[in-house]
């Protein structure tokens, strides 16, 4: 019996003989509970009593579910992690079993900052995400970004900066880039700041954002990261109150509208994900005999891959299932 794949609550993969295993799943009832990365959208909210993760992600957990029991962290015979690329601690799945199943998780495959891309093993069955998985979406290089996002901040001069990133991976890069544009201080949220403190720990490095106490403090000179979230009522009277200029950075930002439908003066190609091309060399690194598209543009992605790579592929939608064929 070949082991069935379905997407609902998470990436449900029953292996032959009837294991169960539950990936990024919002309440996992499987066998086993894999939990890629502490993003929100892939973190559980029904706590497992044990999970396979990263100790990284294990510890970003504990301070985005402060408070609630955390899963027991363990390793299972059949799963190997390994590194994604996408945000700090997080992890790809190489499952062994009547086949090899690869499930990405949210990947990147280029080097960022302080972050190795993911390097794509061999599998026959591949579950890769497909966030950007249209042509449209082809980013320029890290270092255009870093340059061009730096010749921005100088050009504000004293003005102060408020940068808008998810808490987790992008708001870290965010105090790199502006750690780089020699901002007199860089000051972050209390989220920002206490994953800064696990992500120092376990990745041995410095991150330059300070905890601010009062956005009363915010002055010239200054640059403040917040969470995307925040956006709006007290942000907007703090925006106006000192002529802050501001920017955010995102993989949307391809798109020409994206600063404009946020309300932002700039915005900055750069993402934790792969780009279109990126997606496509993954796929054919990985060269499995079967490929399961999920997220974003799943069906553009899969279609792609069938007429224009030659893969067997399709784009998993939610509540439904296909036997492997092979």
């Amino acid at each position: 019996m070949d082991g069935r794949i379905t997407y609902g609550d998470g990436l449900r993969i029953e292996l032959p003989g009837g294991e169960r295993i539950a990936a990024d799943a919002s309440h996992p009832d499987g066998d086993v509970a894999v939990v890629t990365h502490a993003h929100g959208d892939h973190l559980y909210r029904q706590p497992p009593a044990a999970a396979v993760w990263s100790p990284l992600t294990r510890d970003l957990a504990d301070v985005r579910r402060e408070g609630e029991a955390l899963p027991e962290r363990v390793e299972h015979p059949r799963i190997e992690l390994r590194d994604a690329g996408h945000v700090p601690g997080s992890r790809a799945a190489l499952i062994d079993a009547d086949r090899t199943y690869l499930y990405t998780g949210d990947v990147s495959t280029r080097d960022r900052f302080y972050l190795e891309g993911f390097d794509p093993p061999s599998a026959d069955v591949l579950i890769v995400e497909s966030t950007y998985g249209t042509p449209d979406y082809e980013f320029p290089p890290v270092a255009e970004v870093r340059a061009a996002f730096g010749q921005w901040v100088a050009a504000q001069g004293d003005r102060p900066v408020i940068c808008f990133g998810y808490a987790l991976g992008r708001a870290q890069e965010l105090e790199w880039l502006l750690a780089e544009a020699d901002r007199d201080r860089i000051l972050v949220s209390e989220a920002i700041a206490d994953l800064d403190a696990v992500i120092e720990d376990h990745l041995e490095i410095s991150l330059p954002g300070e905890r601010y106490e009062s956005v009363d403090e915010v002055g010239p000179g200054d640059a403040l990261v917040l969470p995307a979230r925040l956006r709006g009522s007290w942000v907007d009277d703090l925006i106006e109150r000192t002529g802050a200029a501001t920017a955010g950075l995102s993989g949307w930002a391809v798109d020409s509208g994206y600063r404009f439908a946020r309300g932002l003066d700039a915005g900055f190609v750069l993402s934790d994900h792969c780009d279109f091309p990126e997606l496509v060399d993954l796929v054919r690194r990985v060269d499995p005999e079967a490929v399961y598209t999920l997220h974003g543009s799943a069906g553009e992605f899969a279609a792609h891959l069938q007429r224009e790579e030659g893969y067997d592929a399709t784009a998993l939608k939610r509540n439904q299932s296909r036997l492997s064929q092979f």
